[in-house]
């Protein structure tokens, strides 16, 4: 763990076969990442991109082109759990997230199934399956977690999906706690977007006269403080699209502005090694009714930040189903 006084953790938002036998244990050993992130997008940039894969696609006997990304995919989330058993069994988080087809997000049937299957497939107790925060993955999460899954909770835009996540999880855990009483209690993070809100914000905010690289982080206060009022110990804020375009703002600023007690950090690597070279102090989150004063100002200008939350998770959904659509054409060609 990154800081164990304030119980906050790094974990790497990347994932690559190379790097898997190589950098990424050495960030484990000393101390820098206990854990790690993967998405469509993520996997897109590696196995079409790097010719780690080639042998494997080579000699698999996948017959669709999903089978074999879920071979690549799957291969590679078996070979981080491994690498991150030791934190786990230490109870230092050491889960790695893979997300369900995200062409599922409206079908929570569909979404429990695959997750449930991945999960039973990959066969590590550190794994996250990703699901992304719709009304049916809502339905998903609280299913999977009732037979003992881990939940990554993706796509977290607003108060209201963190609310609904913190339901899901309640009803499931208890779920599972009724029909298992004697089994490890399964984990969850809920995974709150934050630099998106400012490149689609910031023009705006400046034109009338407010902060810029402020609304990401002030919303994830927000669903920070709902998810620590919550007070389910199984359940951690994970912060995540944390990453900076462009070069009007440090490299970690978004890791640095959210060092919160009780909470987890997920940064592309280029993010932490910014951060890890210098030290840093423990932040304390403002309160809601400051965070709420904040919103209320932007609202006087006319912002409507409902309209925001709607259209960054439509977004979010639209770049990981093109993502994962284009791996299973690349694949297919292949």
């Amino acid at each position: 763990m990154y800081d164990k006084s304030v119980n906050f953790s790094l974990w790497c938002d990347f994932l690559e076969r190379d790097f898997l036998s190589g950098e990424f244990l050495t960030l484990i050993e000393n101390g820098t990442i206990n854990g790690v992130t993967s998405n469509p997008s993520i996997f897109k940039n590696a196995i079409l991109s790097s010719d780690a894969y080639d042998e494997s696609k080579k000699s698999s006997k996948a017959k669709t082109p999903k089978e074999l990304y879920e071979n690549l995919a799957t291969a590679d989330i078996r070979l981080a759990a491994q690498g991150l058993l030791k934190n786990y069994v230490n109870n230092d988080d050491g889960f790695v997230s893979i997300e369900v087809d995200p062409n599922f997000a409206n079908k929570s049937g569909d979404t429990y199934k695959e997750g449930k299957r991945l999960y039973s497939g990959i066969g590590m107790p550190n794994v996250m399956i990703k699901v992304p925060a719709t009304k049916p993955g809502f339905e998903a999460m609280k299913n999977l977690m009732s037979k003992g899954v881990n939940i990554n909770a993706t796509l977290i835009f607003s108060p209201e999906q963190t609310k609904n996540c913190l339901k899901a999880f309640k009803e499931g855990a208890s779920l599972f706690e009724k029909n298992f009483p004697k089994a490890n209690f399964p984990k969850a993070v809920i995974s709150i977007f934050v630099s998106r809100f400012d490149r689609a914000l910031d023009s705006k905010m400046a034109e009338v006269g407010l902060p810029t690289a402020k609304v990401g982080i002030y919303n994830a206060m927000k669903c920070y403080n709902l998810i620590k009022d919550a007070r389910l110990d199984f359940v951690k804020p994970l912060f995540a699209s944390t990453g900076v375009k462009g070069d009007n703002l440090p490299k970690d600023y978004y890791v640095s502005e959210l060092l919160f007690k009780n909470s987890i950090n997920t940064a592309p690597l280029e993010t932490i090694k910014e951060f890890i070279k210098t030290e840093h102090e423990v932040k304390k989150p403002l309160s809601t009714e400051k965070i709420d004063e904040f919103f209320g100002k932007m609202k006087e200008h006319e912002i409507d930040i409902e309209k925001i939350y709607k259209k960054l998770l439509d977004d979010g959904l639209v770049q990981f189903i093109n993502a994962f659509d284009e791996i299973l054409a690349a694949l297919k060609k292949d």
